[in-house]
């Protein structure tokens, strides 16, 4: 579990400063590849944390990072019925996927650095 959760948080950390490095330097469609790669690798991600039961406490910030989601989700399959909304769920997601990813590796940074530690090393 360690070992994933090193490469997950790792994974997520590069590909966003990359996707967002490289955009800033070619101007072109790389920023939007990013936001489906980064994107794509945190769904995988959440997806195995869920499956696994890993740090997913109910009240936990991946519990609830989860809802959000799950309420996203939601909201795009009745966007599929109702075309405004569906419009303006991509807007609002068009602004606020980057700070998602940046949090959701936040997240996963702090599991791996913080609450993996064994006890005595949180101590100080």
């Amino acid at each position: 579990m360690k070992k994933f959760k090193q490469i997950d948080a790792w994974v997520s950390i590069i590909g966003i400063i990359g996707f967002a490095l490289v955009s800033m330097i070619r101007f072109d469609a790389t920023f939007i590849i990013g936001y489906f790669a980064v994107g794509a690798w945190q769904v995988v991600s959440m997806l195995v944390h869920a499956i696994n039961g890993w740090f997913c406490e109910k009240g936990s910030a991946r519990y609830n990072y989860h809802w959000v989601v799950a309420v996203i989700l939601v909201l795009a399959l009745l966007g599929m019925a109702i075309y405004p909304l569906l419009f303006i769920l991509l807007i609002a997601l068009l602004f606020t996927a980057p700070f998602m990813a940046i949090g959701y590796a936040s997240m996963c940074y702090k599991e791996v650095y913080e609450k993996m530690q064994r006890p005595l090393s949180q101590l100080k």
